[in-house]
């Protein structure tokens, strides 16, 4: 066969080979494509397909005709200098080049004569990884090899990047799907309106920083009258703080029908919660009754403070500390409740999360405590909705842009003042 001839083959088993990689739609099965290209273009007995790991920076095959996944840094061997200088490598005497590495022969039981190491080359520029084509049929590997493995290598590297980002996309929007479904029901797990208590005005309300959040609350109607309330902030955010914080809430109520006592609730739910959680995990959390015929509120907070009780007489906002340690961290919890907080007519108990205190402004600032006491001291005549929105309002707009850092949940209890 003729030069010329020879060029019109090659340009014809390009275009096959082309068209292959461009109809395979899925990762594994393009680099074993490619696999076979090498060894049909170049005429050799073995080729590995090596992608780039940025994560770890290394170089690794998923398949590798003959061979077992392989795995090494992306600085090591033929392979790894082909990758860091970007060059094609020509090696006609494997054992006589000293970047040889022959554990990978001796691995696999392969006896490697000669080879050529070429990095392939995506649309950008950039390099995803390294082809390798072992033992050519005749002879060593020659200039003309060289031209068919740079073609081949522009095809593979712009094929496998298409794949990647392809295959990137797709576990992106499974993702976002299964990130969809848990906020879903995650939001199917808060009140969907609130109560109705005579003489009293609760409202309540959250907003997670991702898809899913680490906060809750919910509400505990009982046939007397009283009123259970939940609030339970867990360490983090996103789904595995979501996953604890949904079981803290139906250990909550599981056990809320069988005692009537925040305390013994809280106590053994971290009991429970204690043996589960570990590193490091843990749930601040508010659980109290208000009883609207006695106008008090006998709770148990376990790491979750301050609580705020306005006093419309004094026009004061008084700060109250966790009772006991947050649910997760000891195996035993203080079982002994607060003092109940009395509540006179005009009287507001606020209850929120850490996320409207720690957030910041751009000079590094917290909103912090006094901020939402002054704003209830303001706004003590309107709603308690309305309280909680004017919250939202202030903390976004002390924020001055910075992102939500943290989950938002807020409760707000507040005894109608007849006189106002």
């Amino acid at each position: 066969m003729d030069k010329r001839d020879r060029q019109i083959s090659d340009l014809k088993m390009m275009l096959a080979v082309s068209h292959e990689l461009g109809a395979t739609t899925e990762l594994l099965p393009l680099l074993l494509k490619i696999e076979q290209a090498v060894l049909q273009v170049l005429d050799c007995e073995r080729s590995t397909v090596f992608l780039h790991d940025s994560q770890n920076d290394e170089l690794y095959s998923l398949v590798a005709t003959g061979d077992e996944t392989i795995r090494f840094s992306a600085h090591a061997g033929i392979a790894g200098e082909a990758f860091q200088n970007g060059a094609m490598i020509n090696v006609p005497d494997a054992y006589a080049d000293a970047r040889f590495n022959q554990a990978i022969d001796k691995l696999t039981g392969f006896s490697t004569r000669n080879l050529l190491t070429f990095p392939m080359w995506s649309h950008d520029h950039t390099i995803v990884g390294v082809l390798q084509a072992l033992n050519k049929q005749s002879s060593a590997f020659n200039i003309d090899d060289e031209t068919r493995a740079a073609t081949l290598a522009m095809l593979a590297g712009i094929a496998v990047q298409r794949q990647m980002l392809l295959k990137a996309f797709e576990e992106k929007k499974q993702l976002e799907h299964s990130l969809s479904l848990a906020r879903d029901i995650q939001q199917q797990l808060l009140p969907t309106s609130d109560p109705q208590v005579p003489g009293y005005e609760i409202a309540g309300w959250n907003k997670a920083a991702d898809e899913t959040g680490g906060d809750c609350y919910y509400y505990l109607p009982f046939e007397d009258g009283r009123l259970g309330l939940l609030l339970a902030d867990a360490s983090g955010h996103g789904i595995g703080p979501a996953l604890v914080v949904s079981q803290c809430r139906a250990m909550v109520r599981a056990l809320s029908s069988i005692t009537v006592n925040p305390a013994e609730v809280l106590v053994k739910v971290n009991q429970l919660l204690a043996k589960d959680l570990g590193g490091g995990r843990f749930i601040t959390t508010f659980f109290g009754f208000l009883d609207p015929k006695n106008h008090h509120v006998e709770y148990l907070s376990a790491g979750h403070g301050p609580l705020l009780h306005y006093q419309y007489s004094t026009g004061r906002c008084r700060e109250i500390d966790a009772t006991t340690y947050p649910i997760g961290i000891l195996p035993d919890i203080e079982e002994t409740p607060a003092e109940p907080m009395v509540l006179e007519p005009g009287d507001i108990v606020v209850l929120v999360t850490d996320g409207f205190f720690e957030w910041a402004n751009p000079e590094g600032e917290l909103f912090g405590v006094q901020r939402i006491n002054d704003l209830v001291h303001q706004h003590r005549n309107d709603s308690a909705a309305q309280i909680i929105a004017l919250f939202h309002d202030a903390v976004r707009a002390f924020g001055r842009g910075m992102p939500q850092e943290d989950d938002l949940t807020a409760i707000i209890i507040k005894r109608l003042n007849p006189n106002s």
